[in-house]
């Protein structure tokens, strides 16, 4: 379905106009690595077979956030970010439930019986090998599939995905992705997402310290949770649906202020204003750590160095 008619619903009382009796594949689904795309192509050829719908049935806020009692988990895709991969993924909407406490405390027979059988009238459900639901996380596959027996619903139940083709026997994972992330190590997380990792934003106004350095940089401010390693990075930028060569940067500037942690992107061969434009920037290779340097002229001759660097790495990307 085109990605114009891709339906967002957030705690639906009943199945939303559109995606009546549908598959839904079911969990976090934080990144959508190589893991969940495999759970969600399941999905997508049930659907395809009965002829239905296919959604996203996801949870906000992330439940170990809610554990913890505060804002713990490096968000790789963000909801309005999750929203949008799955739409270029070729799914036809996703449903949002919202999780608190009360709701992890409800049976797992609940969940399956109130929301997935009567609200939203599913006609199949996938989930992952290791998808837990209910109270003391009760609800598993086997769990799912007696439920689905008893209430009428198809459901598929997914093996572990490896880390690489060779067989690695450690299952892929967000938080094997966030560990490669903290480090720097974005060709790591690469191949466990199947895809480079990315981030959307809006170009904001600076400080415009890159034009005066001769570096003029589209800043972007990313999600508060993100812990991507400050450090410089060979990345590419899509503006308006083209795909543009760059450097970036992420940090706090230490030669300058040492201040709020900012995404700011060099795009090579573009002179154009880029203010408050939507762009995404995917990552393809750290270049080196952030440096405090002593002066200008320094970090002017670094900077240099950073871009033939950058485009030596996406050439080979």
């Amino acid at each position: 379905m085109a990605e114009s008619t891709f339906i967002v619903a957030r705690d639906p009382m009943s199945a939303p106009i559109g995606l009546a009796d549908a598959v839904a594949a079911i969990g976090n689904f934080d990144g959508l690595h190589r893991g969940h795309r495999g759970v969600i192509a399941r999905a997508q050829n049930l659907a395809i077979k009965l002829k239905k719908p296919c959604v996203l049935l996801t949870f906000e806020p992330h439940p170990a956030d809610i554990f913890a009692g505060e804002k713990v988990i490096f968000r790789l895709t963000p909801p309005q970010e999750k929203a949008a991969q799955a739409a270029k993924l070729g799914l036809d909407g996703m449903i949002i439930l919202s999780f608190d406490r009360a709701f992890s405390q409800r049976p797992a027979s609940e969940f399956t019986e109130l929301i997935l059988a009567q609200r939203l009238k599913l006609s199949a459900v996938v989930a992952g090998y290791d998808f837990r639901f209910g109270a003391g996380r009760t609800g598993d596959g086997d769990f799912l599939k007696k439920e689905g027996a008893r209430l009428g619903f198809i459901v598929d139940i997914v093996d572990r995905i490896t880390q690489d083709e060779a067989g690695s026997i450690e299952a892929v994972s967000s938080t094997a992705t966030r560990e490669a992330l903290i480090k720097g190590d974005v060709a790591a997380a690469r191949n466990l997402l199947g895809h480079p990792y990315f981030i959307h934003g809006r170009v904001r106004h600076g400080e415009k310290r890159g034009r005066e350095l001769g570096f003029p940089t589209a800043n972007i401010q990313l999600d508060p949770s993100n812990r991507l390693a400050f450090g410089i990075y060979a990345v590419t930028i899509m503006i308006e649906n083209k795909i543009y060569q760059a450097v970036a940067s992420y940090g706090r500037r230490p030669t300058f202020d040492n201040g709020p942690p900012l995404l700011e992107v060099f795009v090579f061969d573009f002179d154009d204003t880029l203010y408050d434009k939507d762009v995404e920037v995917a990552f393809y290779g750290f270049i080196r750590g952030e440096e405090k340097f002593a002066h200008k002229e320094a970090l002017i001759a670094q900077m240099h160095k950073d871009c033939l660097r950058a485009r030596e790495i996406l050439t080979h990307k």
